[in-house]
């Protein structure tokens, strides 16, 4: 891609706000985006993230309801896609799951583990709280859901995140359904994916000298 077709994509990418209820996402493009996410930077590796992908009418209808940020979104959208994030115990050094991305999914020698195992039990150090804690990790979550987004646009696929929620409900709902375990995760937002049922309108945003300082 040369640079105008990168700026093209960031000038497709706009928070959709209804979706053609009739244009579906193909299976092939949907697992292009959620390898956006899956492939996203996080903090140390850690990968604190879980994709729950909601195509069952249903259960979207029952979380268009305590989702007063994307009502109509969740409802015409092709997917909508709930993003969870591991729960401070969960990402700690001695945690069950650590120990499975260093051992399992990295495949580190035993050298290497154990460098990685001490520098984790000082990350472990840096915060005072399960809540920092938490709050650490759920800002990897943002990192995947950009990239998701930005993959999604790469194909000419809009989306809309969804901040506006009643995670309380989002959660018991999940919960019920049996897709989420709140002792590892938790609900830190939604995101739809689809097809615009309108034109954008062009975006407005402040300069780029107003958002940004060049040092030399």
């Amino acid at each position: 891609m040369d640079r105008n077709e990168v700026l093209n994509v960031l000038n497709f990418r706009h928070a959709c706000k209804e979706f053609d209820a009739e244009k579906k996402i193909s299976n092939e493009n949907l697992e292009v985006i959620l390898e956006g996410g899956r492939l996203a930077p996080s903090s140390v590796g850690i990968e604190p993230w879980h994709f729950i992908v909601v195509e069952k009418k249903s259960l979207r209808d029952q979380l268009s309801k305590v989702c007063f940020g994307g009502t109509k979104q969740i409802q015409t959208c092709s997917d909508f896609i709930v993003l969870l994030t591991r729960t401070a115990d969960e990402i700690k050094s001695d945690s069950n799951y650590i120990e499975y991305l260093l051992k399992d999914v990295q495949n580190l020698t035993d050298e290497h583990y154990n460098m990685m195992k001490g520098f984790l039990k000082n990350v472990d150090t840096m915060f005072d709280s399960d809540r920092a804690f938490q709050n650490y990790a759920t800002e990897q979550t943002y990192i995947a859901l950009s990239s998701m987004m930005l993959t999604a646009a790469m194909l000419e696929i809009d989306s809309c995140p969804i901040g506006g929620i009643d995670k309380k409900a989002v959660t018991k709902i999940l919960v019920e359904e049996g897709l989420l375990d709140t002792k590892k995760f938790q609900v830190t937002l939604g995101c739809a994916f689809g097809y615009r049922a309108k034109p954008a309108t062009p975006k407005k945003r402040q300069p780029l000298s107003e958002v940004s300082t060049i040092v030399k």
